[in-house]
């Protein structure tokens, strides 16, 4: 017996709204919409002045954070020096917080910029992070673009919560 298909009905919802084109106006981005709801709602994990850090809602593997600037723009370029450098030290807090939650072997963080490069959401720039162990397979996805993700999402909000570093 084979398994020729295995549903992601995760995928749909994905497709239909998170993936559109990107957008100019922020009100149309989905980093802007989370950045203003709650954090329990959106399930992000730290605000700064300048960043946000939330839970990758379609994630590669529990733990997989995002990590973005409050202000909406598409590249690293037009980033300037102090929202880079914030970028960069929450991406830091976030490695730390995934290395003390989830004892990883590794970890990825990377930026996927434009819609050929992987973006998601590729008007708005933002910075992947989440962990990886020896022998996983998640990170490109082996069978039928489905994932398996032992924990809810919830659960790993809570759980990257409870060691979060304090600014």
């Amino acid at each position: 017996m084979t398994l020729d298909r295995l549903w992601a009905g995760w995928r749909s919802s994905y497709i239909d709204g998170v993936a559109a084109e990107p957008s100019e106006h922020p009100d149309d981005c989905l980093f802007c919409r989370l950045a203003a709801m709650s954090d329990e709602d959106a399930l992000i994990l730290e605000r700064t002045d300048r960043t946000f850090t939330v839970m990758n809602a379609y994630p590669y593997t529990s733990g997989h954070v995002m990590v973005a600037p409050l202000r909406h723009v598409g590249d690293l370029q037009s980033l300037d020096a102090d929202d880079a450098a914030a970028v960069m030290h929450a991406t830091q807090r976030a490695c730390g917080a995934l290395q003390r939650a989830y004892d990883p072997d590794g970890l990825n963080v990377g930026v996927n910029i434009g819609r050929v490069a992987g973006a998601g959401v590729p008007g708005h720039v933002h910075v992947h992070a989440l962990p990886r162990w020896s022998g996983d397979t998640n990170f490109m996805t082996s069978v039928a673009e489905a994932r398996v993700l032992p924990e809810p999402l919830r659960k790993s909000w809570e759980k990257l919560r409870a060691v979060w570093p304090r600014p």
